[in-house]
């Protein structure tokens, strides 16, 4: 199965992206994830190499998981769970996707919840 020419233009601007943009252990990398149906969230370390936290609109059961306002949800999630772990300040991570519509909305909630970057 051949790789469609969308998904090769988002990769290259990924790594374009992720030249720049490295976590840390004391600030680590916010990256978001669009699908057509979910947002995903994740807080990672380049450092450590792993995974710190994560949240998505995969746990909204009933509700609508492909908007703007549950992207906001997810933003104010992984604030929260940033501020339960004593996380503070983080890098944004646009992972290939326009700063626009639900990543940005992600960018806002978390931004609203207290997260810095």
């Amino acid at each position: 199965m051949a790789t469609s020419e969308k998904t090769v233009a988002r990769t290259r601007r990924q790594s374009r992206v992720r030249r720049r943009v490295v976590g840390t252990d004391t600030r680590p990398r916010l990256c978001v994830f669009r699908s057509n149906k979910h947002m995903y969230a994740q807080i990672i370390s380049d450092q450590s190499g792993r995974t710190i936290l994560a949240a998505s609109t995969v746990a909204f059961e009933g509700e609508p998981t492909g908007n703007k306002s549950a992207a906001r949800k997810v933003g104010e999630r992984i604030a929260q769970l940033c501020q339960e772990h004593h996380i503070s300040q983080v890098v944004f991570d646009r992972n290939g996707f326009l700063f626009h519509g639900r990543v940005k909305e992600v960018a806002d909630g978390a931004r609203g919840a207290g997260l810095k970057f």
